[in-house]
This record gives C-alpha cells, structure tokens and sequence, in this order.
C-alpha cells in the first residue's frame, strides 16, 4: 500500500509540473489580481486588473486614469505609448513571454466616464 501511494504522490508531483505556459500565464495574472488589484500605482493611475486573453495571447493590463492623467490629450503630451514600449523592452518580468511572442496589451479608462477608453495600445513581438 506504501508503495502505491508512494506511486501516486510520484505521478502527482509529475502532473504539477507539466503546467503549460499559458496555464502558468493565466494562473499567475488571476492570482496577482487577486492579491494586489486594485492597486494605486501614483497619484494619477490605478492597476484595475491583469488578465491573460489565451485565445490572443496577450498579456493585458487595465488601468483607471484618476486626477491630472484623467483628461483628453495628456498621455499624447507625455507620450505613454513610447514610454509603455520601453518598459516592456526593458521588463525582465516580462522575458519568458516576450520570447514566446505573446502580445503585451495596456488599457487605461477614465475614473471620471468609466465607459471612456483614455489610451489602448497592444505591442507585439515586432515592437519589443
């Protein structure tokens, strides 16, 4: 009996590391949901949500603008598409997906018309 459940415990333990990509993608995005969001990242952006869209493959921030950042034209001033480009070339976070070309997508709503899309940009391997 010791050595069947022995057996078990074994193909068990194999099973658990047979996790896919996308399984560990999608479990990691709902878990940091879960524990960190909503999270305030400054004075003028709130991280809402991250989810992993498998049947795109993107990995998917969404953001809610508040204050100062909540007004038409201010992320074309600051530039953010270039500024969120950077950060996914630089993002070692990001690595293992970015080398399995998984698309990397930013969504940032308006706190004041939350139906308002302010900025949604994707990047795709080409961009990174």
């Amino acid at each position: 009996m010791k050595k069947i459940w022995t057996f078990v415990m074994f193909l068990t333990l194999l099973a658990a590391c047979q996790e896919s990509l996308e399984d560990k993608c999608e479990r990691e995005a709902k878990d940091y949901t879960r524990r960190n969001c909503p999270m305030k990242m400054d004075n003028n952006s709130i991280l809402d949500s991250l989810v992993f869209e498998r049947s795109t493959h993107t990995i998917h921030y969404y953001y809610t603008l508040t204050g100062f950042a909540d007004q038409d034209s201010i992320l074309e001033k600051v530039n953010a598409v270039e500024v969120l480009r950077d950060e996914v070339k630089n993002s070692t976070a990001l690595r293992i997906y970015k080398e399995n070309k998984f698309r990397v997508a930013y969504t940032y709503r308006s706190q004041k018309d939350p139906k308002k899309i302010r900025m949604e940009v994707v990047f795709t391997e080409k961009d990174y």
